[in-house]
């Protein structure tokens, strides 16, 4: 595991490894929207990570209806609460980003206050089912955002990253992948406005462009990360022509010095996708990382053909607190229990054993 225990300048902070520890909703939040305890036990136990990025975190206000499990960061009383996950994170060396998102058209209007529809680019439902107080009911058709309502919805985005700084996070990660609000703008499945948010890429990007410009007043450019789904389908997404599309997206955002690109593709694309990590490595002048069901072997041959800069692992992270090291010396992993990533509470969160209580010394994510 050479090259992926490296370590790398991410800007201005000396990573001491390429192992990322990949945003992951686990719905733990307490009411309000609230940061907990527990969470940061949970984010503190894996400060070994090169990086944390956070899970999705609200930037929405009328996101604040119930169920509360899913955390936000638009008000005072969610910005002092995740000050103990950060804090968590620094007494044990480590580094983390917020990673900032908006539902969009994925929100439910029993999730929302008054019950407000959510907004969306263009009205245009998704098909499948979204969790909610109730249990999973099929999305709704959101309400398409006026010209002139954008900027508003902008500014939210510049509200969390404030309140991110204020919270002590090292930086911030937009959230444009997987079907939220900036991946809704971004891909031409979901987009079909006419008009200065839609149409061209460059159109379809300004919404993600100006998040970014906004989220400069409080950050430099190399603390903020991008995140991009070019072809994940999930939550019925979709694009016409993704490597033109995000090639030209990579382009547009080498302009700006940011930390990182953050790419969902898996080390072979899903079936009938294009590969995008070679494009955008091509395209991309800042450091790129990458997520989707990589393995030691095939991380450590990533980083060291000079495919990717940095990986991130979800699953190895939830149950194994100390994966850095456990990849050091080849240590055997804990297996995950899926049943748990939802579930509340500790079990599946913060009781997976490290290797002072669980030692092993047999090939692991190979």
């Amino acid at each position: 595991m050479t090259a992926l225990l490296s370590s790398f300048e991410l800007g201005d902070l000396l990573l001491p490894s390429r192992v990322v520890m990949a945003p992951l909703t686990r719905r733990r939040a307490g009411p309000g929207k609230l940061a907990t305890p527990l969470m940061a036990t949970h984010y503190g136990q894996r400060a070994g990570a090169a990086l944390i990025i956070s899970e999705s975190t609200e930037v929405d206000p009328l996101s604040a209806g119930e169920p509360s499990t899913r955390p936000g960061i638009f008000n005072s009383a969610q910005e002092a609460s995740w000050r103990l996950v950060t804090d968590a994170v620094h007494l044990r060396g480590g580094r983390i980003f917020m990673q900032l998102s908006h539902m969009g058209r994925t929100a439910h209007p029993s999730q929302r206050i008054g019950g407000a529809i959510p907004v969306a680019p263009t009205a245009i439902v998704a098909e499948g089912k979204v969790f909610t107080p109730t249990g999973p009911q099929p999305y709704v058709l959101p309400r398409a955002l006026e010209t002139s309502e954008i900027p508003d919805t902008v500014a939210e985005f510049t509200e969390a990253a404030r309140r991110a700084r204020a919270a002590g996070f090292d930086g911030i990660e937009l959230h444009g992948a997987n079907g939220y609000l900036i991946d809704q703008f971004l891909r031409d499945g979901s987009n079909r406005r006419q008009d200065g948010y839609g149409g061209s890429l460059a159109n379809r990007a300004r919404f993600l462009i100006e998040a970014i410009e906004g989220a400069k007043a409080h950050w430099p450019a190399g603390r903020i990360g991008v995140r991009v789904s070019p072809t994940i389908p999930f939550q019925d997404m979709r694009d016409s022509d993704p490597v033109a599309h995000f090639v030209r997206l990579a382009e547009l955002l080498n302009g700006f010095g940011l930390a990182y690109l953050h790419l969902i593709e898996g080390p072979v694309p899903a079936a009938g996708e294009p590969e995008l990590r070679s494009h955008l490595r091509r395209a991309f002048r800042g450091p790129l990382m990458v997520a989707g069901g990589y393995t030691a072997t095939t991380a450590e041959e990533t980083i060291s053909s000079g495919g990717a800069d940095l990986v991130a692992f979800g699953e190895a992270f939830i149950a194994n607190p100390d994966l850095p090291e456990r990849l050091r010396i080849n240590a055997v992993l804990n297996p995950v229990d899926k049943s748990t990533f939802y579930s509340g509470g500790p079990r599946g969160y913060t009781d997976y054993p490290a290797l002072a209580d669980a030692p092993g010394l047999v090939p692991s994510l190979s």
